[in-house]
This record gives C-alpha cells, sequence and structure tokens, in this order.
C-alpha cells in the first residue's frame, strides 16, 4: 500500500455520497461524533473555525446592512409557544379556508412545535409552574419584547441578528451540519411600518444571500415556496437551496415576510406622523450550519475536503524541505509566514519531522487551499513552489509573495465556483413532457403554473418535490407540463433533504 493509499484509508469515495460525507467531517477534523447525544456533535477546532469565518462573512453583512446584534435567553416560557401555536393554527386554517385571517377566531388547537423541543419542566428538586422550552427558533420570544422596544415610526425599521444554538428534537437520521438536534442557527428579524418596507427588506435579504453564497462558491436556485409549503405565520417563503452532489436540495438559508400578522398577535404597533396607532410589518431571515454541510459536500473530493479560500480555517499551509541542510530554510519560511499573516491571511507551518508525502496528504485531506514548499533551491531562485488544492503548480515570487499568494486564492475559488456551475448545469435539467424517464438524481426545471391538485399529480408522477417559483421567470411563456396553459412561471422540483 502507497503512502497516498495509506492516508486515503477510511475516506469512501465520493460517488457513494452518504458513505464520503458521514466519513470525512470526522476524518477532515471537523466534529467528533462521540458525544453521547444524537444529533449533538463536538465541534473541533477545525470544525469551529470554519463555522465562525462563515459567522464572519455574515457579521460583516449584517453591519453593512445596519442590523444590530441581540442575544435573547435560550429559554421560553409555555404560554407563549401557545400563543405562537394559536397565531400559526389561526393563520393556517385561514389559509385553508382561503379567507382573511382576521375573519376567524382563536379557538382552534394545534400542536405546532411542541414535538420538536426540549422541554425544562424542573429546577433543582422544584416542579416549575410554567413548564420552560429550549427555544426552536426566536420569534415568541423577541415578539414578547420588541413592543417595549418600539414606540413611534422613528423607532422603525427595527433590524436586529443573532447567532445562536437552537434546539429540535429532530426524530429522523441525524447527518452532520444537515439534519441535528442542535442548530448553529442565524436569525434576522426586522419590523417595518408598512408591507411595502418590510418588501424592501426581503429584497436587501437575498442581496446578502448572493454575497455570502458567492465567497462560499456555491451555486444556488432561490424559489418562492408554494403556499403548502411556506410557514403558516408567514404571508410568504424564499428559500434558498444548494444541490448536493447526490442530486438532493439542501435549503441552507430562507427569508419570510410576515405582513402584520405576528405583530397584531403581540401586540407591536407604532404611532406614526399623525399620532395613529399601527401594526408593524415583519421579516425573518434565518441560515444554519447547513451552509458549512453544503461546502463540504459540495466542494469535496475523493481525497478529501477542498475549503474556498474565505473560509478556510488555515488558506496557506508552509512546508519547509530538506530545512536540515541549509538554515536560511527555516528563516525563510518564518518570514514568509509572518509576512503573510500581516495582511490577514491565515498560515500554517507544517516543520513535522515525517516524510513530505505524509504532509501533504493530511493538508490534502484538511482541504487546505494552497501549500507552499520552501527549500534550498526555491531560496536560490527566490520563488516558493505553489500547489493548488484544486490542481496545479508553479514557482511563485517570495518579494511578491502577498499579492502571488493573493492571486493564487483568487484562482482556487473561481475554480471551485466554475465547476460548481458546471456540475449545477449537468444536474438541471429542463423536463417538458410528463412521459420523460424520471431520474432522482437530478433537479428538474419546469415550466408549471397548475393548481394544488395539479402540484399534486406532478409530484406523485415524478416522486420529487416542487421548490417553488424560482424567482427568475422566463423571459417568453412556455407550456405548463400539467395545464399546456402558457406561462412565464419556472419552477423546480427534486428530492429534499
Amino acid at each position: 500500500m502507497g503512502e497516498h493509499d495509506k492516508a486515503k484509508r477510511g475516506i469512501p469515495p465520493k460517488e457513494d455520497f452518504s458513505s464520503w460525507y458521514a466519513s470525512i467531517v470526522e476524518i477532515g477534523d471537523l466534529v467528533d461524533k462521540r458525544y453521547p447525544i444524537k444529533g449533538m456533535d463536538v465541534w473541533r477546532p477545525y470544525g469551529w473555525k470554519a463555522m465562525k469565518l462563515i459567522d464572519g462573512i455574515t457579521h460583516s453583512e449584517m453591519e453593512r446592512t445596519n442590523h444590530e446584534e441581540v442575544n435573547f435567553p435560550l429559554l421560553i416560557p409555555e404560554d407563549l409557544l401557545d400563543k405562537e401555536n394559536k397565531l400559526v393554527a389561526k393563520l393556517k386554517a385561514a389559509r385553508e379556508a382561503g379567507i382573511d385571517p382576521s375573519e376567524m377566531r382563536f379557538d382552534e388547537e394545534v400542536e405546532g412545535f411542541k414535538k420538536e423541543v426540549y422541554w425544562v419542566k424542573n429546577a433543582g428538586e422544584n416542579e416549575l409552574d410554567v413548564p420552560m422550552f429550549l427555544r426552536p427558533t426566536s420569534e415568541t420570544a423577541m415578539y414578547t419584547i420588541f413592543p417595549l422596544w418600539i414606540r413611534s415610526h422613528t423607532d422603525l425599521p427595527l433590524k436586529t441578528y443573532q447567532i445562536v444554538n437552537t434546539f429540535r428534537y429532530e426524530t429522523k437520521q441525524t447527518r452532520s451540519f444537515i439534519r441535528v438536534r442542535e442548530i448553529h442557527f442565524f436569525e434576522a428579524h426586522t419590523a417595518h411600518v408598512d408591507e411595502e418596507c418590510a418588501s424592501a427588506q426581503i429584497k436587501e435579504d437575498l442581496e446578502i444571500v448572493n454575497n455570502i453564497m458567492s465567497d462560499l462558491c456555491l451555486p444556488v436556485i432561490i424559489s418562492k415556496r408554494p403556499v403548502w409549503d411556506t410557514f403558516p405565520g408567514a404571508w410568504y417563503t424564499i428559500a434558498i437551496d444548494v444541490i448536493m452532489p447526490n442530486g438532493r436540495t439542501l435549503q441552507v438559508a430562507s427569508c419570510h415576510h410576515y405582513r402584520d400578522q405576528w405583530a397584531e398577535a403581540f401586540g407591536m404597533t407604532y404611532e406614526d406622523a399623525g399620532g395613529i396607532k399601527k401594526n408593524c410589518h415583519q421579516t425573518t431571515y434565518g441560515m444554519s450550519e447547513r451552509l458549512l454541510g453544503a461546502v463540504v459536500g459540495t466542494h469535496g473530493d475523493d481525497n478529501g475536503l477542498i475549503f474556498p479560500p474565505k473560509i478556510a480555517p488555515i488558506q496557506v499551509v508552509i512546508m519547509p524541505v530538506a530545512a536540515h541542510k541549509n538554515e536560511d530554510v527555516m528563516n525563510t519560511v518564518n518570514m514568509v509566514s509572518e509576512t503573510l499573516r500581516n495582511h490577514g491571511l491565515r498560515t500554517h507551518i507544517d516543520a513535522r519531522k515525517i516524510r513530505p508525502g505524509q504532509k501533504f496528504y493530511d493538508w490534502e485531506i484538511k482541504g487546505v487551499p494552497l501549500r507552499l514548499e520552501i527549500g534550498p533551491r526555491d531560496i536560490e531562485n527566490g520563488t516558493a513552489f505553489a500547489a493548488r488544492r484544486t490542481g496545479g503548480k508553479s514557482p511563485i515570487s517570495i518579494a511578491d509573495i502577498v499579492s502571488e499568494v493573493n492571486n493564487e486564492l483568487s484562482e482556487i475559488a473561481a475554480e471551485l465556483s466554475d465547476r460548481c456551475n458546471n456540475t449545477y448545469s449537468k444536474m438541471v435539467q429542463k423536463l417538458n413532457s410528463m412521459d420523460d424517464q424520471i431520474d432522482d438524481s437530478i433537479v428538474y426545471e419546469i415550466a408549471f403554473d397548475g393548481s394544488d391538485s395539479d402540484a399534486e399529480i406532478l409530484e406523485k408522477n415524478t416522486g420529487l418535490t416542487i421548490l417553488g417559483d424560482d424567482i427568475l421567470p422566463y423571459d417568453e411563456p412556455q407550456k405548463c407540463i400539467i395545464t399546456g396553459k402558457m406561462t412565464t412561471r419556472k419552477q423546480h422540483i427534486g428530492k429534499m433533504y
């Protein structure tokens, strides 16, 4: 068995995606799954660093768009969940009856999140008068306090966000980052004077999404979810889906427009310039550690992880070669590392006394974008030997090391984006007729303008799920795949995680 084979031992081929993914998150030192609660992995330093770098991009986008960070308590009293459940039940019933929610009474019981949450019913040996639960998301916690912060139209818009852990009792098979019980979660909650201002916020959210996905080198499908797949508490939901290598779609983010439905239930009002009391209109925008799951699954290969440079815990690993033959080698390695660090790059020096081949494979598994080797001959030539994780090797100038390394990292990011776009174009195919053979590892683009019952026929006959209306419709009308009517509505169907 060669050195490479030894290093790769334990990594199944990516073609067997489920096995590959389950293995690589541990072999790549992202998580440890041995914690004695199912669906609650331990973040290892390397994985946590990657997640915090994604959070850093999110923080920057929030700062740029004037959102302010808050931190709400983890525990929520049961009566707030009951309040949410009554609201959601009312909205759901109104939607099903096709009438305005204001015409519905608050009298229908609904479980809502009740079966999905973790309960706290005792404090020490005392039974709590009001049981509490660990937040599955923070609407009820926040919307209890927001009315105390909002008095006048001058207090709006209120734009807040937090990055916290949320908890859901997940009963399906768990999978690191993709389906877990303790979720590393980002949530933005905003309040506005009217529907138009809230809609403008959704538009801003989608700009933020595009910036983040660009940094992660991930192509996405952005869809307005169909009514039956919209959270009943929302007027509409826009979901952001990544296509994973097995053809399944993974929802990594969503934006909800709430109109004034929650404000009505939670008394979230303001006085306008004329002193008239009005309900706020609200939005939420959520993302989770699924972003890291999408990065792992999309970019990795048979040899391990590949990190996009913007979120790589180590962007450049520097390896001294034959340092025992010339003391200038380590001096140069240290100088190069320090220079790069001073310019904001994340570096690591690997001076371990092991065979170079073993080092190469270790960093290959961890997905470090760029490897630099510096030996006596390189010093004579004034170069470092650069090897990209995406393939390709060349000498680069030590005198211009910062600009050279930045160029290399830009090329790696561009290569990852190109690969994803190529894969995306193969995995998204147009379906023109219901007679076509269906492959459930493909996401199909369709023209669809049918009713709920037409959608049911479509999903039943294909075995796939409708993602919803693409936010970019067709330029020219096309024939609806079920009704034959001409429509510009572009939709996608596929297998969802």
